[in-house]
């Protein structure tokens, strides 16, 4: 694998204890921390959109309650969804729960 970095870059790196690889598996590391939470939502939200699209595109408010899913508003979520059926509503709040922990 090619990693392509500025010459500072480089220095940088290599003047890190351990040298270029371990400070680049470090900074790696501490990325997929940061970001973790972040990713954990997104991909909450994309499976629940992917599944309002596909099972409840056609009814009342879907417009509005995927605005309400991308924006972190759950409450409106809930109740933009709650005259939709049962057993979509409940698949729909399981993809849908890690959406509201940054939000």
């Amino acid at each position: 694998r090619e990693v392509t970095l500025l010459p500072r870059h480089w220095d940088w790196l290599n003047r890190q204890p351990g040298g270029a690889s371990v400070a680049l598996r470090k900074l790696v590391e501490d990325a997929r921390r940061v970001n973790a939470d972040r990713a954990t939502v997104r991909a909450s939200r994309e499976a629940a959109y992917r599944f309002m699209s596909a099972i409840a595109g056609h009814l009342p408010g879907f417009e509005e309650a995927s605005r309400a899913l991308f924006a972190g508003e759950q409450a409106r979520f809930d109740s933009l969804v709650a005259s939709w059926p049962e057993d979509v509503r409940t698949h729909l709040h399981k993809l849908a729960d890690a959406s509201w922990s940054m939000a």
